[in-house]
């Protein structure tokens, strides 16, 4: 039975439009480190471009990456798996989207670039080369959904259905990727953005370890399709929301 459930949280290789990293971007990289390894018990090593990958039982999860510009956000950031992110960029914007950084190499693991959707909502894509993207999910202390809160919701289905039709609505679809009103949760003049959320086993633990460490709540729980959510911060401003399913 243990056997059965490694295997399950083992991500596979990841289909075109698969949530498949997320990294966030600092200001300060060390505090990152001390506070998420307290509370997801990660540890780390370095990465290219000064950044440090977040391992979970050996195998990466994330990324923190020093925030080179103080008037960029401290955020957290999705990454979608593609094969070929010149192409999905040039998709993205005959879709109404940006790119906000071209495809670049990531020293040897793969490429990357940085868009946005046709409503300003940021995140990445990841064409994996040496690293396909998580070496683990779904398990406490790793990634578990991505939420897109938008102020569209026909429109943002039809934006990322459109790109990653087969991942979100294809017969083996199983998408880790939802969308919904940013009314839902946040006030209505909150941006579009996507929400990173990480597994917890027990969501109240893990509320009251994010303020042990300097962190608070945001958004206090709240039920969804997908568990029970609550969002956060992190001791730099960094949101996220920890999901109990």
């Amino acid at each position: 039975m243990a056997e059965n459930r490694a295997s399950e949280y083992r991500a596979p290789e990841y289909a075109e439009g698969t949530p498949c990293w997320v990294d966030a971007q600092l200001p300060d990289v060390e505090a990152g480190r001390r506070f998420y390894g307290e509370l997801f018990g990660w540890t780390f090593e370095e990465q290219p471009r000064g950044t440090v990958r977040a391992l979970k039982d050996g195998e990466g999860v994330a990324s923190l990456a020093h925030k080179t510009d103080g008037r960029l956000p401290t955020v957290w950031t999705v990454s979608f798996a593609t094969p070929d992110a010149a192409a999905l960029c040039r998709r993205i914007r005959a879709a109404g989207g940006q790119i906000v950084s071209p495809p670049l190499p990531f020293g040897d693991l793969g490429v990357t670039a940085l868009v946005t959707d046709a409503e300003g909502a940021v995140f990445s894509l990841w064409q994996g080369a040496r690293t396909p993207g998580f070496g683990r999910r779904h398990e406490p202390g790793t990634f578990a959904w991505a939420q897109l809160y938008t102020r569209d919701t026909e429109a943002a289905n039809t934006f990322y259905g459109d790109l990653f039709h087969d991942a979100l609505f294809g017969p083996d679809a199983d998408p880790d990727f939802g969308r919904a009103p940013v009314s839902d949760v946040f006030a209505p003049e909150m941006p579009p953005h996507l929400l990173v959320h990480f597994a917890v086993e027990d969501l109240a633990a893990g509320l009251a370890e994010v303020v042990r460490l300097g962190g608070r709540v945001q958004v206090p729980p709240f039920e969804t399709s997908y568990g029970t959510a609550a969002v956060v911060t992190d001791n730099q401003g960094a949101s996220f929301a920890l999901l109990r399913r």
